[in-house]
């Protein structure tokens, strides 16, 4: 096993754009810690795939909005790595609503979403910033979304979520630099399983509507993001709390 290879965590790492970053860094150079909330064997599978294209992996289970339990995993993370060059904030739930009907939003929904979405971006960040420091130009990625940017259907606890994490990447990056960056993508409509949950049944019709008015003419791709995420990672030195925008020119021709 190679010795030299970057080390790299990435929380929601079994499914998804997690999944899809965690293998993007295993397969540029990266041993991979990938961090999942209740997803083991989708989380396995993914460490099998990063393990065949050299990484080593580390799976460890954690809610990230417990505090307690995130110290304890990046404690894990440092007894096995020493050390993080990169860090994935990519953890992320939702709630169920009725669009444009504020009474059926269940505050309880409201209150975890923020817990998961935002709080654990935090305490993640905090808790890993000491092993950022000992990395080779630490960076971190969060995974923000386009509905933090503009309007739309989304339930509204994920959308305020996802504002709060734009504005978070920006308050991050004046408190960690210039030892460590920060950054975010944000998704637009995104293929596979979130938006097929979020969609239903009419998931098929409505992604092909939106890649039709897209100028790229289709949606993207979990792939899509983690080639951002793992650019954002390894180039772009001279930049700090900034969003990316992933959605093949929707927002800007709409």
């Amino acid at each position: 096993m190679k010795t030299d290879r970057k080390k790299a965590l990435v929380t929601g790492g079994a499914t998804g754009i997690g999944r899809a970053a965690a293998l993007a860094l295993a397969g540029a150079g990266y041993d991979v810690a990938i961090v999942y909330g209740s997803s083991a064997q989708a989380a396995r599978e993914t460490a099998a795939e990063a393990e065949k294209l050299g990484a080593r992996t580390l799976l460890l289970q954690c809610d990230v909005s417990d505090d307690a339990a995130v110290r304890a995993t990046l404690r894990q993370v440092e007894e096995a790595f020493g050390h993080l060059d990169a860090l994935v904030n990519n953890a992320g739930t939702t709630a169920t609503w009725k669009v444009k009907d504020l009474e059926s939003l269940d505050m309880a929904e409201w209150d975890r979403t923020f817990a998961v979405n935002v709080r654990g971006t935090f305490q993640v960040t905090r808790a890993a910033v000491p092993l950022l420091k000992k990395g080779n130009a630490p960076s971190v990625v969060n995974t923000a979304s386009i509905v933090g940017l503009r309007p739309g259907p989304q339930p509204l606890p994920y959308a305020a979520s996802k504002a709060a994490v734009v504005n978070l990447t920006k308050t991050l990056a004046w408190n960690l630099g210039p030892e460590i960056r920060v950054n975010a993508v944000a998704p637009g409509w995104m293929e596979g399983e979130w938006m097929q949950r979020m969609l239903g049944d009419k998931y098929d019709d409505l992604m092909g509507k939106r890649g039709k008015l897209t100028p790229l003419k289709r949606c993207v791709t979990a792939e899509d993001v983690a080639e951002t995420m793992l650019n954002l990672i390894q180039a772009n030195r001279f930049v700090t709390g900034e969003v990316v925008v992933i959605d093949g020119g929707f927002t800007a021709s709409t």
